[in-house]
């Protein structure tokens, strides 16, 4: 009969003994099949044939180079004459130009082959075959990364392809697999090695790739969109490139398997950190949020905060970019807007109200004064001659009448400063022409009775 447990003695635990050997045992085992594999092909190289076809290789890779000395300058000359390509064009001109050895090494490649399968025996072949897949596909990822706009995700993908197709037409991608599997760090349940690293970095970067294409594509959609008003193409654009960028990182760790589910402790850890050491960091971030959906203020805005006065160029998530009449631009963080005072020139619309002080003598006649002063104000280019300009005097001074000049323009953004002084002058030319005269301070120095003015003669 069969001997049972007895299932009131004591609980016995089980315990699993991993062997620290044994990866390292298949690391040894792989990297030999790849040793004897590599043997076994560099010995066939020493073939008669297979030297005349490594030679025929060399051939026509210095034919190519030849031949991109003769032609390449006379492309590069034809280039300078495309004066009215769009610019992707001419880009694309750009890299056939600094690839134009390896078009022409494929292009004498494949014709060479397809001789020789038609002259000789297709073992005769082989190499070339190989060399010419190998020049292919190089020169396909080649022009394929161009669309990689970071240089340094479009290096690693280049080089990546080039290593991983290498590896399919030499048929050792299981090889190679299983020695970069094999390497691995595990902590718990999670097992992480370097093929799994490899995979993550190409399938998230090929996602960035497709989410940067799919919010450029939908930015242009919106900004050309002229329903939607400035600070709301600019919120709909943040939130779009936020929503592809998220969802291309959680997608790649989930397609090579990885629990996200850790995830919710570190997003609780983060929103702590965040609560107590970025404080204004989020302050400025929401900050951002709200100026965008009340529309307080907008790019093409003029805007003056403190001492600063000029239009805004751009709404970030953490700061907005104000240029100057002087070509300064200050990067004014988002809180600054919520708290502090802003005056909005263009807020509502772009009429702006300037005024000018001036004061003329007492004998001059108010009523002309005001009539000539309007007359000049309006005179110039940039007043608004449909919006009244007006005229009132504010006081009596101690050597002259005071006034006040207001009049309209509905560009604030070529400046005030300008506009003001242009007003001064063509006042000053009207006084001039009518006798208006513009009184100053004078003062007048009487002897008294009785004193004497003494003077000292300098040694």
């Amino acid at each position: 009969m069969a001997e049972h447990d007895d299932v009131s003695g004591p609980a016995t635990t089980t315990e699993v003994n991993v062997d620290p050997i044994a990866p390292l045992d298949e690391i040894v085992s792989v990297g030999q099949s790849l040793f004897q594999q590599a043997e076994t092909f560099v010995g066939t190289l020493w073939r008669p044939w297979n030297l005349y076809q490594i030679a025929i290789v060399v051939g026509l890779f210095v034919l190519a180079h030849l031949l991109r000395l003769v032609f390449a300058p006379r492309l590069h000359e034809w280039m300078r004459t495309r004066v009215n390509w769009p610019k992707w064009r001419i880009r694309w001109m750009v890299v056939i130009h600094k690839r134009l050895r390896a078009i022409f090494f494929v292009l004498l490649i494949w014709f060479t082959f397809v001789v020789m399968q038609e002259l000789t025996w297709p073992s005769r072949s082989y190499l070339i075959g190989i060399a010419g897949n190998l020049a292919t596909a190089w020169l396909f990822v080649a022009f394929a990364t161009r669309l990689i706009a970071n240089p340094v995700l479009r290096s690693f993908v280049r080089y990546g392809a080039w290593a991983w197709i290498t590896l399919i037409i030499l048929g050792i991608t299981d090889e190679v697999e299983s020695l970069l599997d094999s390497v691995a760090v595990e902590a718990g349940t999670l097992r992480i090695s370097i093929w799994l690293i490899v995979q993550a970095i190409f399938i998230v970067g090929i996602l960035f790739v497709l989410a940067r294409f799919l919010s450029r594509t939908g930015s242009e959609r919106v900004r050309s969109n002229k329903d939607i008003s400035p600070s709301m193409q600019v919120l709909a654009v943040k939130a779009l490139q936020v929503a592809l960028y998220g969802a291309a990182f959680f997608i790649g760790l989930r397609a090579i398997g990885i629990d996200l589910t850790g995830l919710a402790v570190l997003s609780g850890a983060i929103g702590l950190g965040l609560g107590f050491g970025l404080q204004k960091v989020v302050s400025n971030l929401v900050s951002g949020v709200i100026l965008l959906l009340d529309k307080s203020i907008k790019p093409g805005d003029v805007i003056t905060i403190g001492d600063t006065f000029g239009w805004i160029t751009t709404l970030g998530a953490r700061y907005v970019s104000i240029t100057t009449r002087d070509g300064k631009e200050y990067l004014i963080p988002n809180e600054d807007l919520i708290t502090g005072q802003v005056v909005n020139w263009s807020h509502a619309n772009e009429f702006v109200r300037l005024d000018i002080f001036f004061g003329t003598a007492y004998g001059d006649n108010p009523h002309h004064v005001r009539k000539v002063a309007i007359d000049a104000a309006q005179s110039v280019d940039r007043v608004l001659s449909h919006r009244p300009t007006v005229c009132h005097i504010v006081g009596f001074g101690d050597s002259s009448v005071d006034y006040i000049l207001r009049f309209w323009i509905s560009d604030p953004t070529g400046g005030l400063t300008n506009i003001r002084g242009n007003v001064y002058l063509a006042l000053w030319d009207a006084f001039d022409e009518h006798g208006i005269s513009i009184p100053f301070p004078q003062r007048e120095v009487k002897m008294l009775e009785g004193s004497e003015l003494r003077t000292r003669a300098l040694d």
